[in-house]
């Protein structure tokens, strides 16, 4: 199954980072509120980053990976 990994930015500037199976339908979580903690008081959010991945696993580990970056890098992931 094809996930992705994903970065949203939210409105008060800061990164939020994620997997999904569904990129459109976990960003309306988000901006719903239902998404996750960090971002149900950080709305809205937008998507500027999305990275495919083969499997779960694999996409796990590249959340991690993306997570332990300074906030400089991610930047220059979709910069």
């Amino acid at each position: 199954m094809t996930c992705f990994c994903y970065i949203l930015e939210c409105s008060d500037g800061t990164f939020y980072t994620g997997w999904t199976t569904d990129p459109e339908r976990r960003v309306k979580q988000h901006n719903k509120g239902v998404g996750a903690r960090y971002t149900k008081t950080r709305r809205p959010v937008k998507l500027v980053y999305l990275e495919e991945q083969p499997d779960k696993i694999t996409a796990l580990k590249r959340e991690r990976a993306i997570k332990a970056l300074p906030r400089k890098k991610k930047m220059e992931l979709f910069s």
